[in-house]
């Protein structure tokens, strides 16, 4: 599945077009806009969430809600549009209204400018911004169909928010939990003093990052590939992840805690009983030699805090060059939740890719039929 997307944050709209969809895949409209209503919630959202009100609308591709194998093309409408218009017009617009000049360290706008010769940072925040991840978001909800089509699940919640973590370890059928809280956490102590720290940092016009956990459960061995380093599981699903706005590192099961091991305890020995392999442990997140090994795959995702500050930091004045406080425009404190949900849809549309990639298939009929004959 390959996603194309276009839009700005207040321009008339988000369009993503997928393509390589296979036929007669039932689409669950109901589900993506659920999972789009999540991406706009959580603890410590700003005002600009409750202007929005994110749905897809599908545009082609799709016939009483089975997909014809022809690209998907979807539209999620810019509320907000109304009050920008004069400003983000395609046909007629004011460029001196909300111009942006005083560059904020940790967004796009500085180096944005310099390399494509603007001088007014509104052209590259528009495109830079968390709002295009609406569209994979909507993309995502449509792969995760067509993997649970195939009896693969894609779960995760918020395991830390400024420095503030949840160190419990829960089953996969307990994340699905963790939409119940105001933060995806699956920590209720843990929740409570994450949300004094938001209320904190709010009130200091501070943000937060954090760190999400996602799964996928019921992927077969032997997806992705040792044979070619561009081919390989694990650098396909953290290339994905950290193409996501604020996303600065992704790590696979162990992950960094592998420099406090020795090999002896962190390998997952393999065992075989009654005509299978297994592993009692999974400390390789599912993932070996680039490839799916059959057991949960385990990701963790951190997210950088919000580089918009409402206290501002300093910075310089791209015209005058003078030193000042940084612009603002509309902030979240945290959007850890958000970037869960997005991390959920971006793995989502990487995985269904490499499946379909191996299995092949034009229809949903001949796809699950090859998916069923797989060890």
């Amino acid at each position: 599945m390959k996603l194309t997307s276009a839009g700005e944050s207040h321009g008339k709209g988000l369009i993503g077009i997928i393509e390589n969809v296979p036929s007669n895949l039932i689409i669950d409209i109901e589900m993506i806009n659920k999972n789009l209503f999540l991406r706009q919630s959580g603890y410590g959202r700003g005002d600009r969430q409750k202007i929005e009100k994110d749905s897809i609308n599908i545009i082609s591709g799709v016939r009483n809600r089975k997909t014809l194998g022809s690209p998907i093309a979807f539209m999620i409408e810019n509320k907000d549009y109304f009050n920008w218009e004069n400003i983000m017009s395609p046909q007629k617009s004011d460029e001196t209204l909300n111009t942006v000049t005083k560059v904020r360290p940790g967004h796009a706008d500085l180096t944005g400018l310099i390399k494509y010769n603007h001088t007014d940072a509104r052209n590259i925040l528009e495109r830079a911004s968390a709002r295009e991840t609406a569209v994979r978001v909507a993309a995502g909800g449509i792969a995760k169909c067509f993997l649970n089509s195939l009896n693969i699940e894609v779960e995760g919640f918020v395991k830390e928010i400024c420095g503030i973590t949840d160190n419990n370890n829960y089953e996969f059928a307990e994340l699905k939990n963790s939409k119940k809280s105001d933060l995806f956490v699956l920590n209720a102590e843990a929740e409570k003093v994450m949300k004094d720290k938001i209320d904190t940092l709010k009130n200091e016009g501070d943000t937060a990052g954090g760190i999400v956990e996602i799964r996928v459960k019921g992927l077969k061995s032997g997806f992705g590939s040792c044979m070619q380093y561009d081919k390989k599981l694990d650098s396909k699903l953290a290339a994905a992840i950290l193409s996501v706005q604020a996303a600065k590192g992704v790590e696979f099961g162990l992950g960094f805690n592998y420099s406090k091991t020795s090999g002896k305890y962190a390998h997952d020995e393999i065992f075989y009983n009654n005509n299978a392999f297994s592993r009692s442990t999974n400390n390789a997140g599912g993932i070996e030699g680039g490839m799916s090994n059959g057991e949960d795959i385990i990701i963790k995702a951190v997210m950088k805090p919000i580089p918009t500050l409402m206290s501002g930091l300093k910075t310089i004045d791209y015209i005058s060059k003078k030193q000042c406080t940084a612009d603002t425009e509309r902030s979240d404190v945290t959007a850890v939740p958000a970037f869960e949900i997005i991390v959920e849809s971006v793995v989502c549309l990487t995985v269904a890719e490499i499946v379909l990639q191996r299995l092949g298939g034009d229809n949903m009929e001949e796809i699950i039929k090859r998916w069923i004959q797989l060890p």
